[in-house]
């Protein structure tokens, strides 16, 4: 399978303000699954249609292997049909007057292949997707899960090159879902098709792909493996997006702040370093105090199944606390919360995060 190269690329709508897509630099490796990443109007799925050829580019290059499909630069343009990419739109788009089976071999009759190599690819297909039951169902009498199977099954029986999927899973309830992710994991597994995914969902981003692209404003922000962008995000949007509950963040410039304080006695830090964040279950809490640790009260313990989320005050100033262990505590009680070195995110004033060791802080002994 082909390595997919972004080169400069840029999209401008007449009439915008700014550009959708705004110079973007991004390869996807062979057989690789990467998930596009990003709130609504991001650029995600204009980036997604650009690749497959049906959103004209403003500026930059395609490359799709050593063949380049798209550029203004050298004036070259493949149509969509040529690229040998597949597309499964966030509706399905399923023929409703024809049956799954038909639905399949659309597109190999397209290309009009033998008779007997479009049976066999058919059937190999529905077997592998568990969907060869329903061959003779039409689209209206099969559930969501089932339509997702047979458009991607449509797709992967013309064996393309690339796999572009633009939120096949957001029209799903929570158990299909999950359980179509799981499905998503193994076809990359079996087929090896290179596979671009566009979500705003970070969870479906974290369990799916191998490499996640975070976008924001039709800018990259990070890419990297899920552990890197959940655990070394390179600036505070990133961090901030990333997470549920989300990333607890401390302004150090409000001299009132209880927390502010605390960590400024704790730590000498650039002036330069505006905010620190901590994962809420990178968070310890204990009940005796210790030199590093800060006293504060339990508002509020909410749990979410399987977890619990827990919100902590000290003054007007909330954190929250999350574990997998049913909480010892009791609304109101008085905790004692640290803060471990290795998993704080300090972040400047343009939004960039260092590391505890970047900043060059020095621990002081305080309680």
């Amino acid at each position: 399978m082909p390595a997919i190269h972004l080169r400069n690329l840029t999209k401008t709508y007449s009439g915008a303000a700014s550009p959708a897509v705004n110079n973007l630099n991004l390869e996807v490796k062979d057989g690789e699954f990467l998930c596009l990443l990003g709130p609504s109007g991001c650029g995600k799925t204009t980036i997604l249609r650009m690749i497959a050829g049906i959103e004209p580019i403003s500026q930059g290059e395609i490359a799709i292997g050593e063949r380049v499909v798209d550029s203004m630069e050298q004036g070259c343009f493949i149509p969509p049909e040529k690229r040998n990419i597949g597309l499964v739109f966030q509706s399905y788009a399923l023929w409703p007057h024809m049956s799954v089976a038909e639905n399949i071999t659309f597109g190999l009759k397209v290309k009009k292949l033998p008779a007997d190599e479009i049976k066999a690819r058919s059937q190999d297909v529905m077997n592998k997707l568990s969907i060869a039951p329903y061959a003779k169902r039409y689209p209206a009498q099969l559930s969501g899960g089932q339509q997702q199977r047979v458009a991607l099954a449509r797709m992967l029986a013309v064996n393309p090159d690339v796999l572009l999927l633009d939120e096949p899973l957001s029209n799903l309830d929570a158990a299909l879902r999950l359980e179509m992710r799981a499905e998503l994991r193994r076809i990359h597994e079996t087929f090896g098709t290179t596979i671009i995914f566009v979500s705003h969902d970070q969870w479906e981003a974290m369990t799916l792909a191998t490499t996640i692209a975070v976008m924001s404003e039709g800018h990259l922000q990070q890419v990297g493996t899920p552990h890197e962008i959940y655990a070394l995000p390179v600036n505070r949007f990133v961090a901030d997006f990333m997470g549920s509950p989300k990333l607890n963040q401390i302004n150090l410039n409000q001299p009132e702040s209880v927390l502010a304080k605390h960590l400024q006695q704790r730590f000498h830090l650039p002036k330069q370093i505006d905010s620190c964040g901590i994962r809420p279950e990178a968070l310890i809490l204990n009940k005796q105090c210790s030199y590093d640790a800060l006293a504060m009260k339990i508002t509020t313990i909410i749990p979410t199944g399987g977890s619990w989320i827990i919100e902590l005050s000290n003054g007007a100033e909330p954190l929250h606390y999350s574990t997998q262990l049913h909480p010892q505590w009791q609304i109101g009680d008085l905790v004692f919360c640290q803060f471990p070195d290795d998993a704080l995110h300090f972040f400047d004033a343009d939004g960039t995060c260092h590391r505890f060791s970047e900043v060059n802080a020095d621990t002081q002994q305080a309680c």
